[in-house]
């Protein structure tokens, strides 16, 4: 029985494992049992990184609604002037 893999530090080491996992699953040099580990490491990592992105877009959507104002012109900007 596979021992329980550690949760990710963070969202980008979970997307470099979840790369990692597609290439040495695309490699084919792993037994059956090895596929099935992975994919379900890789289920759980997907999962990580969904969670991570909804939390992202909550965040988002509470800042735009508490007033986020669009920053005033530089006057120094090609674009004011």
């Amino acid at each position: 029985m596979a021992k329980t893999a550690s949760p990710p530090q963070s969202f980008e080491s979970a997307i470099a494992e979840l790369e990692a996992i597609v290439q040495e699953m695309e490699g084919g040099n792993i037994t059956l049992e090895e596929a099935l580990e992975r994919y379900q490491r890789g289920a759980a990592l997907l999962k990580h990184c969904q969670d991570t992105l909804q939390r992202a877009e909550q965040r988002v959507r509470q800042l735009e609604n508490g007033g986020l104002a669009p920053l005033a012109p530089n006057p120094d900007s090609p674009e004011a002037q």
